[in-house]
Formats: structure tokens, C-alpha cells, sequence
């Protein structure tokens, strides 16, 4: 790597900060317990439910059967609800000292002073590039092109953060350059712990940006010679990750098309020749989604099963049920997972009901986080209707005198193709499965309609994304207005493009947020001066463009279905966009950006009113 640098004919430098923040300000906690003998039941908002049941088993020293835990419709939770906190175990132990029922609900105040933090870091990264001439061949670079990035570093305890016990690792992992290498330090922090490891760690234009400016390149040129090509999957990178499928450079075009990057950039150099203070910015970013057993068992991870489930029952009447493992927390899994249930089974939407989990009813699974949701539900909610739909053909078959292979199951119906007159509903093959008379059934067959999946993800799968933001800068207060933004995903096959585009929203929503004014700050005394919706800066409607969204698709050859995650991947990308648009934008000032959030008074300087 040091050898990279030495025969290097460019290399730039940068130390970036981003400030701690909270890792979820817009939601909270609350649990309610009750014993009943030695039996303790819960209700609360975990994002993973039966490895919260066994954390608090241990703690009591229960068998896992005697804890029950119940979750019911619940907010976002961004990495805050995974754990067994402080507060859980203390409302059950009143609720068992009492012997009543104790309800907690965790205030605004409480969620921000107690609850796990996020950011905090100060990184700094070195870029070494290429001089003159090369082409891409079989996913290698070979000659020398301008731009092309050989190697980056992190000198030793340059880059400091303090990552949760289950965080994979230093940032430049995400990266999707072709020849990332890095070295971190890491220390752990004096306030409160991290409670989230995936989003937005370090700008994507620390280095494309400054390479950008010292070779005379445009920001989107310089990317389009760094990521790795379509022809170059399944692509091993310098760490160790092979990215198992993706088309960065498609991406790249289909976004800058799609926000109409030449636009943007003649209303910013027209804009500055009247003095508006323009910028425009890019972004590109890969993140791992949908990991499984191997990588907590790599991690030492043994609590973290790894695997989820799925139970899809059909009744008598035709109407399907499905328990999953995997809690939702408003990603909208109760209408994608029916919407792949109602698929395989011909039924309307209408008649399936996904379940939240109660572990005592629900298949034991890990949880929903990591941008996970998908892959679990195609894994397992999808191959337990396919099950279930198998046998409902099977029965089907006897009754039509056909072969499962020559029906049609839809609209509620099975029916012989070629002769659509010839069918059976399904509700009344679901009778005859649940009620059979002697012989009804195929032989070897066991009444009802029911089958449980167990789907161990087996990750990681990389989706990505391509961001575009346009700002400006008021000149006279510092302000930043985001002008429109852009933004092309990548997540493979998208079940429902309503929902993919509704967390985008949100997720972006949430990135500029972190861009421009969500801080913690503390006073010497430690005491949190920002512990107020009225001092924690978060965005409002009002101050959000409208969002332009692209999709592509390119299938992972490793997940039923070819999904893969896009939960958390706004957060990730719009930190990144906003910066480096507003560098730009201040860029006829000689002002440089180099810390997050960005704030007026940072901007202006001695140039401030």
C-alpha cells in the first residue's frame, strides 16, 4: 500500500468530522410486564424479539419458555431497539416485586440524553491516483488513466470512532472503488455508547472530490473511472468482501441523466456569475444488506441466531395467515410479505394476515435490521407459501384429475390450463385439505394447509445507490437550501416499488437531517444543551425538495427472488451528496467543508453579519 502512495502521481489528503447525534430522535421506548407465577410476559417495540426474550431470560434466570414476549405495531428503530436495555429489566422486576402490571414510556427528554447515540468521528483519509492512460480488463485496471484511485489509507490513529460490539468495521469496507485498502484506529468513546454502524460514516467525496478539483476532472468523471464494472462480478475487493452483483457505472449515468446533471451544473456556473452561491453534488455508495449465521459467527457473535422464519397457514375458508420472526417497525413488511404469500397462492391481498411475533406463537428468528426485511421474507415467508401452494396443487390435482403441472392457480381459483372452464375454487380445496373425508386426500398426505420455513441469509448481498443533490447557500446568513435531489437504488428485484420509494424518502429525508443540523452537544458540565425537539435540529417537510428516484435491478445471484437490501440506504448516500454539494457551492469562497452538520456560522466564518 505504501508503495501505491510512493509511485503515486497524485495524492490527497483529508480529515473529516461528524458530530454525535442521536440515532433515532423521533422515536422512543416503553415496555409493559406481567408475571403470572413464574411466567413473565412483555410487550415492547424490540426489533428482535426472540433474542431480546433470551437476554431477559438470562438475566432472571428463566427458561427461555417461561418469557414471553410480544410485540406489538410499533415505531422506527434505527438500532436502538435491538438490545436489552437497563429500563426493560427494571420494569419487570418492579412488575415481579409488586405484583402488578408496570408500564414504562420513555420521554423525548429520556430518548436523547439515555438512549444510544450515533456518529461521532474524525477520520482521516488519504487518496492516492493515477497519472495518465489505462482500460479495464476482466474488472483490472492495467497503464494508468488520471483519476483512477490505487490506494487509500487511514494512518494510525488518525481515524477515531467507537463502533458497537456487532460493527463489521472500518468505513472504506463500503466503499465501491476496485482498490480500496485502509487502516483504522478505533477508540471507544466516554458518553453514551453507538447504537447504530451503518450510516453515512465518511463522505463519499473526501476523496473523488479533491482528486476532482486538483486534475481538472468534473466530480462525475472521476467516479465513473474508479467503480468496479458490470463484467468484474463477483468482484473480491482489497478487504476481503466479494460484492456479488451491481452496475455502479450504470447507476452513476442513469442518475445524472435522470436529475439532468449538465442543467445543474450551467444554472450553478450562470448562478455564480451573478453571485448565487451554487453547488452540486454526488455521491455513490455500496452497503452489505441481508447477513446471516456465518458473518455473527465470524463476528463471535453467538447470540445473534442469524436465521428468520415464516409459518403460513391457510383455513378452511380459504384465508391465509402468516407468523414471521421478524418484527416490522413501519418498512411495510405486513404488505410485502403478504403480497409475495398472496402470490404464490393465488388468493387477493385482502385475504392474507401477517402476524407480528409473539414468541409464543411465532417460529424463532433473529429480527429485522441491516436492511434485512426483504431477503428474510423472500427467504422464508415466499418458501413457505411455495410449500403450501405445492400441496394445495397436489389436492388439487386429485380433484380435477390432472397433474399439479398442468394447473393455473390464480385469482383465487386452480383451474387445468388450456381449459379455464375447468377448475376448482381454492377455498374449497382448502376445505377438503382441512376436513378430509377417508381417502380425500393425496396418499401419504397429512390434513390442513400449513408449512414453517427456516431461511439462514447467506449474505452478504451489496446494493447501492447513486445520489444527486443541488443546494445553494445564502450568502448573507449562511443558510442551505437543498434545491432538488436525486437519487437512483439499486436493491435488486422490487417487490413493491411504492414501499422502496417511501424509505428512500424517508432515509434521505433523514441524511439531510444529519447533514445540516442534527448535533448533540453537551456543556462542560456534561450536561446535554440539545435535549429538546426545540434544540435538536431535525428537518421538516417544508425544508425538503422533491424527490426524483430511479431504480435499478440487477438480481443477487445469492437470495431467493435475486433481493437485497435498501432500508437504511438514504442515510447512507445523503450526508455524502450534501457535503459535497455545498463545498461546491462554497467553492468561489475558498471555504472547504470538512465536518458534519454543516451550520451557518461554520459556513460564514469572520464573514458572518
Amino acid at each position: 500500500m505504501d508503495g501505491a502512495f510512493a509511485r503515486a502521481a497524485v495524492v490527497v489528503r483529508e480529515t473529516f468530522t461528524h458530530a454525535r447525534c442521536s440515532a433515532a430522535p423521533l422515536e422512543g421506548r416503553g415496555v409493559i410486564a406481567r408475571w403470572e407465577g413464574a411466567t413473565l410476559t412483555l410487550w415492547t417495540g424490540s426489533q428482535v424479539p426472540h433474542v431480546f426474550r433470551s437476554g431477559v431470560a438470562r438475566a432472571f434466570g428463566l427458561p427461555e419458555a417461561r418469557v414471553r414476549v410480544i410485540v406489538p405495531d410499533t415505531g422506527g428503530g434505527f438500532g436502538q431497539k435491538m438490545h436489552v436495555m437497563p429500563e426493560d429489566l427494571a420494569v419487570a422486576a418492579l412488575a415481579r416485586r409488586t405484583g402488578r402490571p408496570v408500564k414504562w414510556i420513555e420521554t423525548r427528554r429520556e430518548n436523547l440524553t439515555s438512549a444510544a447515540h450515533a456518529r461521532e468521528m474524525r477520520v482521516e483519509i488519504e487518496a492516492a491516483a493515477d497519472g495518465p492512460a489505462c482500460s479495464w480488463r476482466c474488472g483490472r485496471a492495467s497503464g494508468r488513466t488520471p483519476g483512477r484511485i490505487i490506494s487509500t489509507r487511514s494512518p494510525p490513529r488518525s481515524s477515531r470512532w467507537a463502533p458497537p460490539p456487532s460493527c463489521p468495521g472500518p468505513t472504506g469496507r463500503r466503499l465501491c472503488l476496485p482498490s480500496h485498502r485502509a487502516r483504522h484506529h478505533q477508540a471507544a468513546a466516554r458518553r453514551l455508547p453507538w447504537g447504530r454502524d451503518d450510516h453515512g460514516r465518511v463522505r463519499d467525496g473526501a476523496h473523488p472530490g479533491l482528486l476532482a478539483g486538483r486534475l481538472g476532472l468534473d466530480p462525475a468523471e472521476i467516479r465513473r473511472r474508479n467503480l468496479i464494472p458490470r463484467d468484474a462480478y463477483p468482484f473480491t475487493s482489497a478487504t476481503g468482501f466479494v460484492y456479488d452483483s451491481g452496475d455502479y457505472p450504470k447507476a452513476l449515468e442513469q442518475a445524472l441523466t435522470l436529475a439532468d446533471y449538465d442543467r445543474l451544473t450551467r444554472e450553478r456556473e450562470d448562478g455564480r456569475a451573478r453571485g448565487r452561491l451554487l453547488g452540486v453534488g454526488l455521491a455513490c455508495y455500496t452497503e452489505y444488506t441481508g447477513i446471516g449465521s456465518e458473518t455473527y459467527r465470524q463476528r463471535g457473535m453467538s447470540d445473534m441466531p442469524g436465521h428468520e422464519a415464516a409459518r403460513v397457514e391457510m383455513a378452511a375458508d380459504g384465508s391465509v395467515t402468516c407468523h414471521v420472526s421478524f418484527p416490522s417497525q413501519g418498512q411495510g413488511h405486513a404488505t410485502t410479505t403478504a403480497q409475495l404469500v398472496a402470490d404464490q397462492l393465488g388468493v387477493a391481498l385482502e385475504a392474507v394476515t401477517v402476524r407480528q411475533p409473539d414468541t409464543e406463537t411465532a417460529p424463532g428468528g433473529t429480527g429485522t435490521f441491516a436492511s434485512r426485511g426483504a431477503i428474510a421474507q423472500s427467504g422464508a415467508a415466499d418458501a413457505a407459501a411455495g410449500t403450501v401452494r405445492r400441496k394445495l396443487l397436489a389436492i388439487a390435482g386429485g380433484l380435477l384429475e390432472a397433474s399439479p403441472a398442468d394447473l393455473l392457480l390464480r385469482d383465487g381459483r386452480v383451474s387445468v390450463r388450456g381449459v379455464p372452464d375447468r377448475g376448482v375454487s381454492v377455498a374449497e380445496v382448502a376445505r377438503l385439505a382441512c376436513a378430509p373425508p377417508p381417502g380425500g386426500l393425496p396418499p401419504g398426505m397429512e390434513p390442513g394447509l400449513e408449512a414453517t420455513q427456516c431461511f439462514d441469509p447467506p449474505g452478504p448481498t451489496f446494493s447501492g445507490a447513486v445520489h444527486v443533490a443541488g443546494v445553494e447557500v445564502d450568502p448573507e446568513t449562511g443558510r442551505v437550501t437543498v434545491r432538488e435531489y436525486t437519487v437512483v437504488e439499486d436493491c435488486g428485484p422490487v417487490i413493491n416499488p411504492m414501499i422502496v420509494e417511501g424509505q428512500i424518502h424517508g432515509a434521505v429525508a433523514q441524511g439531510i437531517g444529519e447533514a445540516l443540523g442534527e448535533r448533540l452537544v453537551y456543556e462542560e458540565s456534561g450536561q446535554l444543551a440539545t435535549g429538546t425537539l426545540m434544540d435538536y435540529a431535525l428537518p421538516v417537510a417544508g425544508a425538503l425538495p422533491f424527490f426524483r428516484i430511479g431504480h435499478l435491478e440487477t438480481p443477487s445471484p445469492l437470495t431467493p427472488g435475486g433481493y437485497k437490501g435498501m432500508g437504511e440506504g438514504g442515510t447512507i448516500g445523503a450526508p455524502a451528496a450534501i457535503a459535497n454539494a455545498v463545498a461546491d457551492a462554497m467553492k468561489p469562497l475558498g471555504v472547504t467543508v470538512t465536518a458534519l452538520p454543516i451550520l451557518p456560522a461554520t459556513l460564514l466564518g469572520d464573514r458572518g453579519p
